[in-house]
């Protein structure tokens, strides 16, 4: 569990922090200093260690950014975290600023002219540098790089690095053995004119190697670094600590295991060599070593990350299981909003507390998958807000509540919102939900043939509210990882252009929303797989689908039936169907009473 950069971030931590900064800022002549959320790793999520956003500026979202200048200082942070950013922050020492609109790029480009402004290689990568550099130089400013992290200098009571143990992930839940995984990515190297890969992504070191880590909050990853030759042989960069007894077998003898110190002098032997790397998620450093060892560098996509979203028959049948045994805690959650939670009105760290039980109950629970959201009334109109002691709310009777949470199990991660009535709902909340709902069913039914990208289907979740005159301000649909990550790549729904096509065992969310400031907020989000194309009757093309994962019911309160069409009504009635189907003989009792009549045709 997060104990540091969580409820104990401090309002103070600027007024406290940035003179140490400051201070190793003009002790390297540096006039700025920028301060990435990401970490070595380009990691989402964090371990304490690394948390040098959070630490400079109490913020602890898991996006954001900080610029310190000489005489002002400024955070980042998007709508997700607009309420905990000021909660958080201490706005007479930084200026909160959006990180989407403008963001750090804008910022820069009001730098003073001539500023010499730093960074430390190692948490940028090149794409996102090569953006910052050219804000820079608009206005005349210079960015560079430091070998001394001026945060990490002035960062005297750092927590240390993780050293959590590294275990095999079994061939039954990863359903290809690593040495088989090796020899193929090690084909896909050499075909993209290359003699090696470098892979830094820590959920490519845990998928190809069928390993599993602790390191980082919530998602069990093992932090390192690897070299892949196209012959399949490998060298694994991992803290010897961390190695737990028979590691070393279970890698067999064509992987070496190194210490993270030998990592340079082994990039520094690769003179002469192609080097696959991937730009989006490897940082700069790596480049710039490999350019000083007289490598050659082939920019490329990780070649772990296409087939680590495509997941085979086994992971594909784990997350089955995993999503049936997670919706046996969700209905016994429901139920407990639905009774208990309605009469006693408990807050959302107590909603959110609720939600973990019922998880862990399953026995089978590793971790949670992100820190769960639960927003009652207007906190629930924050599409990513979390329960904070500053913003806490009970449920309240005439309102809604929406709760958005996942588990790491070892044969999936499930990432599920549902969102429910307090009380008698109104008119206009059943409209407003209806109208989400149908927009959830459209992507849930949709069919569409190969080369079909996210960005491509994203309208049709939309298309209820747009004709009414309503929108959301997020993605519909993210990508989720097998027993790794919960926002895992290339795949995505988004108004965004994303050129990468929707393949057969990607697994993604459909959650559309919506949001009314200041009263209340809607999310119905299920997590689906992509299935392979087949004929529809009748056509001329074979046509991918999605297969739903998840399985919660909806709450039928919320459902406004007149708005909905025939098919939308045995939609609803299918789903339900197959939860009860699936989850009830998990139940017993009043929970399995309460599913029955939660699921009964509407």
């Amino acid at each position: 569990m997060r104990q540091s950069f969580d409820e104990t971030t401090s309002r103070d931590f600027g007024a406290k922090h940035l003179p140490r900064v400051r201070e190793q800022m003009a002790a390297q002549g540096l006039d700025g200093f920028l301060v990435p959320h990401e970490d070595e790793h380009q990691n989402e999520y964090l371990p304490d260690a690394n948390e040098r956003l959070a630490w400079l500026t109490g913020f602890s979202g898991s996006a954001g950014a900080a610029v310190v200048l000489k005489d002002r200082a400024a955070v980042f942070a998007d709508g997700r975290y607009t309420v905990q950013v000021r909660a958080q922050v201490d706005a007479d020492q930084f200026e909160i600023l959006d990180l989407v609109e403008g963001g750090v790029p804008a910022y820069l480009e009001r730098a003073p002219k001539g500023a010499v402004i730093g960074y430390d290689p190692r948490l940028h990568s090149p794409d996102a540098l090569t953006r910052l550099q050219a804000a820079a130089a608009r206005a005349g400013a210079t960015l560079t790089p430091v070998e001394t992290n001026p945060l990490d200098a002035a960062w005297a009571d750092r927590p240390a690095q993780p050293q959590a143990p590294v275990v095999p992930h079994e061939d039954r839940y990863t359903g290809e053995a690593a040495a088989a995984k090796r020899a193929r990515i090690g084909a896909a190297v050499a075909a993209a004119g290359a003699d090696v890969a470098l892979i830094t992504a820590p959920a490519s070191i845990a998928w190809l190697f069928n390993i599993r880590g602790g390191d980082v909050i919530r998602t069990p990853l093992p932090l390192a670094q690897a070299l892949l030759a196209a012959d399949g042989t490998a060298r694994l960069f991992l803290d010897p600590a961390k190695a737990t007894p028979g590691l070393a077998d279970w890698l067999g003898t064509a992987v070496t295991l190194e210490t993270p110190d030998a990592l340079e002098p082994a990039l520094a032997g690769l003179k002469g060599r192609k080097i696959l790397v991937d730009p989006g998620v490897s940082s700069a450093w790596y480049f710039d070593r490999l350019v000083a060892a007289g490598a050659e560098v082939v920019r490329g996509m990780d070649p772990c990350t296409l087939p680590r979203a495509t997941k085979n028959a086994v992971e594909i049948e784990g997350a089955r299981q995993a999503h049936i045994r997670d919706g046996a805690a969700l209905a016994r959650f429901l139920h407990w909003i639905d009774t208990e939670a309605q009469q006693t009105l408990p807050d959302e760290r107590q909603v959110a507390e609720a939600l973990e039980r019922f998880r862990e109950a399953t026995g089978a629970l590793k971790d949670l998958s992100f820190d769960t959201i639960a927003g009652a009334g207007p906190n629930g109109a924050l599409p990513h807000y979390k329960p904070v002691t500053r913003t806490l709310r009970r449920m309240e009777p005439g309102s809604l509540l929406l709760v958005d949470g996942g588990g790491q199990y070892l044969d999936g991660t499930t990432d599920v919102t549902r969102t429910v009535a307090v009380g008698t709902p109104s008119a206009d909340q059943r409209r407003m939900f209806t109208l989400v709902l149908k927009g959830h069913i459209a992507m849930a039914v949709v069919r569409f043939p190969a080369g079909t990208t996210g960005h491509q289907i994203d309208a049709l979740a939309r298309l209820p509210l747009w004709m009414q005159g309503f929108d959301y301000d997020h993605g519909t649909g993210h990508g989720v990882g097998s027993y790794l990550g919960v926002h895992e790549g290339p795949q995505r729904i988004a108004k965004a252009v994303n050129t990468q096509p929707l393949l057969p065992g990607m697994i993604l969310s459909n959650e559309p929303g919506y949001y009314r400031e200041g009263h209340w907020g809607i999310r119905i989000e299920t997590l689906q797989v992509v299935t392979p194309a087949e004929p529809i009757a009748g056509g001329e093309r074979p046509m991918h689908g999605f297969e739903q994962l998840t399985m919660a019911p909806l709450d039928r309160r919320l459902i406004d039936v007149a708005l909905l069409t025939a098919d939308e009504r045995a939609y609803v009635d299918a789903y339900h169907a197959e939860v009860l189907a699936k989850v009830g003989p998990l139940l017993d009792g009043e929970v399995l009473a309460w599913l029955e009549a939660q699921c009964a045709p509407l």
